[in-house]
């Protein structure tokens, strides 16, 4: 019972978290909308058995892409009241995106509703002797999908220097750090020697 009600509030959190990303208008609210589905799908896997994938989904999605979605969006100084403006224009083409997502979304439901019915649903895989489920999904995962982990990672450092570059705003009158000129830098060039007479101050 307990269970039924805990995956109903799961299940609940993450719906009413889905509708407030594409609903909100603030795009900061949106980003936390999506932490909020991302962690009520974690306790939806953790209920589920798979803790690794809700390991693998706080940790890569919440902490990583969530958490740069969120700097990218208060970091850059974005006129969304403009980006509204062509909203009515490709309403249309929306809506039949939309819809087609709903279609495939329902043929899928009921392809899976028939193979539960025929017995022909695929169970959890089994885990090797001597390693439990997630010890099992992580050796699957880290030698036959290995070379897909290290793409995501690259993608993820691409995007995580693409944010910061286009943070990096060059305006007159600010100093900035310039690294070249650090490391070239010599002790000729960083200190100068004086001789400064009993009672007499030096000048600046």
């Amino acid at each position: 019972m307990l269970q039924a009600i805990a995956f109903y509030l799961l299940a609940a959190g993450v719906i009413g978290a889905a509708l407030g990303v594409v609903s909100a208008r603030n795009p900061v609210h949106s980003v936390l909308f999506l932490i909020t589905a991302f962690f009520s799908a974690a306790g939806l896997f953790v209920m589920m058995g798979a803790e690794f994938l809700a390991m693998l989904l706080v940790v890569v999605y919440v902490g990583a892409v969530a958490v740069l979605f969120l700097f990218v969006v208060m970091m850059l100084d974005v006129d969304f009241a403009a980006l509204r403006q062509g909203f009515a224009r490709y309403l249309p083409l929306g809506g039949l995106v939309g819809l087609w997502l709903i279609v495939v979304m329902v043929i899928v439901a009921v392809n899976v509703a028939h193979q539960g019915q025929a017995g022909k649903s695929a169970g959890p895989m089994a885990a090797e002797p001597g390693f439990d489920n997630v010890e099992t999904i992580g050796r699957v995962l880290y030698t036959d999908y290995i070379y897909f982990f290290q793409a995501a990672g690259l993608v993820l450092l691409v995007a995580m220097i693409g944010a910061i570059v286009l943070t990096l705003k060059h305006r007159e009158g600010v100093k900035r750090q310039n690294i070249s000129a650090q490391v070239a830098r010599t002790p000729a060039k960083g200190m100068r020697i004086v001789t400064i007479k009993s009672g007499e101050g030096i000048e600046a």
